[in-house]
């Protein structure tokens, strides 16, 4: 089958949890989360649940377990903490939870974002796979790379890769 008629059988409607790790945001303030809930509800996708976390892998790493345990939840898509400071743990919160990784997502995210910004794109650590049979997207927190990321790569997959965990 090719990947047209892959696509074709795609989940129409996802529903997602979104999660903004950030020890500085509130939801009110958030508007790289807020972005990605309107992008999915564009696309009529549903998010059953959106937080914002602060820098803890510990406190990431169960949400993301808790969220797991909601059967209806089909995806993740988290933003922030993925750049080389100090306080930037959501990767390693994240990348210890996966089955399976994606490595094509975070190679074309940063490909697509060297386009635009240059080379401090090779400092961003954007990863995404599969975890306990969900989709799990793990992007940078700036509205530009969640822009790029949701509309780029996310979006036009999202339907896709679930109808594929379902199988």
């Amino acid at each position: 089958m090719s990947h047209k008629e892959h696509k074709k059988n795609s989940v129409l409607k996802v529903q997602c949890f979104v999660l903004t790790v950030s020890d500085t945001r509130s939801k009110e303030e958030d508007r790289s989360g807020q972005l990605i809930v309107k992008l999915l509800n564009d696309f009529s996708h549903s998010v059953l649940s959106y937080e914002i976390v602060k820098d803890d892998p510990k406190e990431i790493r169960r949400i993301l377990q808790g969220q797991a345990k909601n059967g209806e939840i089909q995806a993740m898509i988290i933003n922030g903490g993925t750049g080389i400071s100090s306080r930037d743990v959501t990767y390693e919160a994240v990348e210890t939870l996966l089955e399976k990784k994606l490595d094509g997502f975070g190679e074309i995210f940063r490909f697509l974002s060297y386009q635009e910004i240059g080379s401090p794109a090779i400092m961003s650590r954007a990863v995404a796979g599969v975890y306990q049979g969900r989709a799990l997207f793990s992007i940078p927190g700036s509205v530009q790379a969640v822009q790029l990321a949701m509309e780029k790569l996310i979006l036009p997959e999202l339907g896709h890769v679930v109808s594929l965990l379902k199988k």
